[in-house]
């Protein structure tokens, strides 16, 4: 007789994970809140859908916070094995320039919605929608809006986490975790804007400008890549890549250094002796002819030091290389693109059962993890989907 599955919320986790199981021994149902699956899912593609990224698992495993969490997950379904099964359902991908792997062009997300969808009606998933759960009954039993109760041998939690409320990822089950003596950690998050208190003149010239091609630096942690300059600060995916050092900082002293390299590619006695040796006269146009500043990287180095610095080389060249801004807060949490906090990872097994509540299992952006953007996210959802998956495909 086969043995029942409840998945809870209809992301990608659950996604993954009704896929992978076995359907000869579960009847799988996945109960969703909204009138359609994977929101987020869709969402999160409209700025360019990168699935997973195509570097080395070595480096993949390094990405996430904390590195060990989800090190076996991730061995047991990598960034090859979710490009081979996404071909299967016939989604092909390919790696683009930054390493990060999409749909063949002109695929767009929900074209692969539909084509995981479609792989899990072969399988028989019931989907049930607009069902919202709420909380347990006296005997474990799960509740729904629509007065369902619901039986179940494994209950599986896939609720996400509390940016992108639109999408119904609202963190409002924390509660209900913590009514059964589960242990909650509050949202924060992550991989969003961090605010700067800019220069008036300044922020009326550049606002809306790019800083392309530079690296930032916080704490430990260096990240190449670009970030755009806004009204409330700095948003990109270099600062997104120190999200785990600046809520550290943040936390502890309520503002947060971070240094600008504007010319990463260079040390910092080539960019003096570049500008040491040009025979232009003017410091303005030595820095934008000879080291390609932006004008916006120009105004954000004029308005972050003196005159006198900006005119002596040396100076001038180390600023270039570590330009000091500070960050004073964070984004609200609907405006971030992903969210930690949740349930704490000493609350669950290495199967992502509960300690607490056998038979019942988180996975996903739920659970107190981070990672970048670039396809890590997804990467890690589709990969506790699959572990959980073939875990309980070996249960008797």
């Amino acid at each position: 007789m086969k043995k029942s599955v409840s998945i809870i919320g209809g992301g990608a986790a659950a996604l993954f994970l009704a896929a992978f199981l076995d359907p000869q021994k579960f009847e799988v149902t996945i109960y969703e809140q909204n009138k359609t699956l994977g929101r987020k899912f869709l969402v999160a593609g409209k700025g360019g859908f990168n699935l997973t990224h195509s570097e080395s698992i070595e480096l993949l495993t390094e990405r996430y916070t904390p590195t060990t969490f989800l090190k076996k997950s991730l061995l047991c379904f990598d960034n090859t094995d979710f490009r081979k099964w996404l071909d299967t359902i016939g989604i092909p991908t390919y790696i683009g320039s930054s390493r990060r792997i999409y749909p063949e062009k002109g695929i767009k997300p929900v074209e692969v919605l539909n084509a995981i969808l479609k792989a899990l009606k072969k399988q028989g998933i019931q989907i049930k929608y607009n069902h919202i759960w709420t909380g347990w009954n006296g005997n474990t039993e799960l509740l729904f809006n629509t007065d369902t109760t619901i039986q179940t041998d494994y209950t599986i939690f896939a609720l996400g986490g509390s940016s992108w409320k639109i999408t119904g990822s609202d963190g409002s089950w924390l509660q209900k975790f913590k009514e059964q003596a589960v242990d909650i950690v509050p949202f924060q998050a992550s991989n969003c804007a961090y605010a700067v208190d800019w220069n008036s003149n300044f922020i009326q010239k550049h606002e809306g400008s790019p800083l392309k091609n530079i690296a930032i630096t916080c704490l430990n942690n260096r990240q190449k890549g670009e970030v755009v300059v806004t009204r409330f600060g700095l948003e990109g995916n270099a600062i997104y890549a120190v999200s785990p050092q600046l809520r550290q900082e943040l936390s502890s002293k309520q503002k947060s250094t971070i240094f600008l390299d504007l010319k990463p590619n260079l040390s910092t006695d080539e960019v003096q002796k570049k500008i040491e040796k040009s025979t232009l006269r003017n410091t303005t146009e030595i820095i934008r002819k000879e080291l390609k500043l932006s004008l916006a990287q120009i105004g954000l180095l004029k308005t972050s030091i003196s005159k006198e610095v900006f005119l002596d080389p040396k100076l001038l060249a180390q600023n270039i290389k570590s330009l000091p801004v500070e960050i004073t807060d964070f984004s609200v949490l609907d405006e971030a693109i992903s969210t930690v906090g949740g349930i704490p990872l000493n609350a669950i097994d290495k199967n992502y059962q509960l300690k607490k509540m056998p038979t019942h299992y988180c996975i996903g952006e739920m659970l107190d993890w981070d990672a970048p953007t670039g396809g890590y996210l997804l990467q890690a959802c589709a990969s506790m989907g699959v572990h959980l998956a073939k875990h309980l495909n070996k249960t008797p």
